[in-house]
């Protein structure tokens, strides 16, 4: 364990491995079958990467996409870890060259694609002199998995061939028949079964429903602006959706992109791209993006849209904070993203489990209850406190006693022989003059205008809880109309009181100091800190400047010459000394060597201390 804990400081820059790092390298290095569950964020990567790097021989990594294997290989050139990938927009000649160098010994790492995996079963892998096979995103192999990928069904092939050889097979978020699928489909031997913590504590979980399009857009605005020059995507369920997105915030000055399938791959490579080096601030995406992605330094998730279910919306915001710090996520939740998802669940090959793995995520917007609890929860992990990050634990709802609301929203329902929607039901209740509801008579029912005392918005939350806690329901089949239950009759007859959650606006978007945003940074020498009493925040704002123009200069994303996560050890370290630098998470033996001086003497610089000696 020594040795490989000089090996995790001298290529990671790290002097402690996190929870289970430790035991799965050392499963690994007695040549056994593994499979890994660790959270986005939580280290997967360096389970595979510490012993490739001890054992004699290559690794061979199984990867999805050219864009994630592409991130892999420069953060480990950059370690000083030879790694290469052979990748269809290779050329030949290209393609030869990594051939030659991984059977001469000279590669550690190959990342190659389970498209690719077939082709070279037969001449070149068997050639190479393989010590691990590691599969990454493993939870594509499965049917039952949030993301399957037919070419990962062969993948069986690597234990044909390489039967003494160990795999480990790698996912971040896999429920027990995934996991079960996972290891029939890849045929491991025996292996013994890691799971990591799910919780990131770092991330701050936020829900907000009934808005329509234009309310989610001003939100947005607001909660960029409260995230300035940070790092972060907005996913949407429609492609259209992300350029009208994209169109908008550019309207606000913020620097956004789009990017979905339908684009074409040049115009994907650059709004990724633009988005890696730092040249826009928001990817406004389909799910297409994202997988590719290993940005340490993403500081929040939007989604524009519910997801499908707990694993895509958990591997989703799971792209925000990779480098543990602060981040923050933020989900849009309405019922017309409800009825949209239930038609593609019931239209899909697997019926039954897609409208539960729904239901669960219905459940978890609607909850007023510890969001957290309910994630781990669904990935069978309990926990005995709330977390007191998320939307629920941070403004703890406060219930009354809403009986005459739910009968007048009830009565309105049956008085129109339970014909009509949502916002018909609210245009009512707010007496409101709209030409389709004179038309058909519903300002003459006895409760048109019962409810002009609360607001739209009040209205919308209401119901939607008066659905949640079953006194609603809504009728999909035919025009998603409201239906009175037999448990809302009781209340609405007053044979039961109904307790609902009193409605609690946003808070209002506080703005930030001067000090607290500074300016931007110069991108030509000389560095030029913000202004500000706050030593930590100059020393912040130049170290941030310093990391843009070494990255610009070597063409290389920010987070690969130090990630946030070590930016915010150094304001906290103030490291004066190449010593001290040598202490900072993150810095290992090839980034003191290129970047320590450099750094070093900048806080020298903004502590206002003599140069370095030498």
């Amino acid at each position: 364990m020594k040795e490989l804990q000089q090996l995790l400081k001298k290529f990671f820059g790290y002097s402690e491995f996190r929870p289970l790092q430790a035991e799965i390298i050392q499963h690994i290095l007695q040549k056994k079958d593994a499979l890994v569950l660790m959270p986005t964020g939580g280290g997967k990567s360096i389970c595979y990467q510490l012993p490739a790097i001890y054992l004699p021989g290559i690794t061979l990594v199984i990867s999805p996409l050219i864009a994630l294997m592409k991130d892999q290989v420069e953060g480990l050139i950059a370690n000083g870890i030879p790694a290469a990938s052979l990748n269809s927009m290779m050329s030949d000649s290209e393609q030869q060259q990594v051939k030659q160098l991984c059977i001469q010994g000279k590669i550690k790492l190959l990342y190659i694609s389970p498209e690719r995996v077939k082709a070279e079963a037969d001449w070149f892998l068997p050639r190479l002199d393989i010590s691990l096979i590691a599969i990454d995103e493993a939870h594509c192999v499965s049917h039952w998995g949030h993301d399957f990928r037919p070419e990962y069904t062969q993948l069986a092939i690597l234990k044909e061939r390489f039967s003494k050889v160990p795999v480990v097979a790698l996912t971040a978020t896999a429920d027990k028949v995934t996991r079960t699928d996972i290891i029939e489909q890849l045929r491991l031997d025996n292996p013994q079964v890691f799971i990591s913590s799910f919780d990131r504590p770092n991330l701050s979980l936020t829900v907000r429903r009934g808005l329509n399009k234009k309310e989610k857009i001003k939100s947005i605005v607001h909660f960029i602006r409260q995230h300035r020059d940070q790092s972060g995507i907005i996913y949407c369920m429609k492609r259209s959706d992300t350029e009208m997105l994209a169109e908008e915030l550019s309207l606000f000055q913020i620097k956004a992109t789009a990017y979905h399938a339908g684009l074409s791959p040049q115009k994907r490579e650059q709004a990724q791209d633009d988005f890696i080096h730092d040249r826009v601030d928001v990817v406004c995406a389909t799910v297409a993006f994202g997988m590719g992605i290993d940005k340490s330094n993403i500081r929040w998730v939007i989604h524009f849209n519910m997801p499908g279910s707990i694993e895509n919306y958990y591997q989703e915001i799971g792209r925000a904070g990779r480098d543990g710090a602060k981040s923050d996520t933020l989900l849009f939740y309405s019922m017309s993203d409800l009825i949209v998802l239930r038609q593609f669940a019931e239209e899909s090959g697997q019926v039954e489990i897609n409208l539960e793995k729904l239901n669960r995520m219905q459940r978890y917007c609607e909850t007023d209850i510890c969001r957290r609890r309910i994630l781990l929860s669904y990935f069978g992990e309990e926990v005995e406190k709330d977390c007191g990050n998320c939307d629920v634990c941070k403004n703890p709802p406060l219930r009354f006693d809403g009986s005459i609301l739910v009968q007048k929203a009830l009565s309105a329902v049956v008085r129109t022989q339970q014909q009509i929607g949502i916002e018909m039901l609210i245009h009512i209740l707010r007496g409101a003059a709209r030409a389709e509801l004179t038309e058909k008579g519903y300002h003459l029912i006895k409760t048109y205008g019962a409810g002009r005392d609360l607001s739209y918005v009040e209205w919308k939350e209401y119901i939607y809880q008066m659905i949640q806690l079953g006194f609603l329901e809504i009728d999909y089949a035919h025009a998603n109309r409201l239906k009175v239950t037999p448990l809302g009759t009781k209340v609405l007859y007053g044979k039961t009181t109904a307790q609902l959650t009193k409605y609690m606006p946003p808070e209002p978007e506080k703005k930030k100091t001067k000090a607290s945003t500074g300016k931007k940074g110069f991108k030509a020498q000389p560095i030029r800190p913000i202004e500000s009493e706050s030593v930590d925040e100059v020393l912040w704002d130049a170290l941030k400047q310093l990391r843009k123009q070494l990255a610009d200069r070597e063409s290389r994303p920010a987070y690969h010459i130090f990630t946030d996560d070590s930016l915010e050890d150094m304001v906290a370290q103030k490291p004066i000394t190449l010593g001290d630098f040598n202490q900072i998470r993150g810095v290992g033996q090839i980034k003191l060597e290129k970047y320590g001086r450099v750094f070093v003497s900048l806080i020298r610089f903004v502590l206002k201390l003599p140069k370095l000696e030498g």
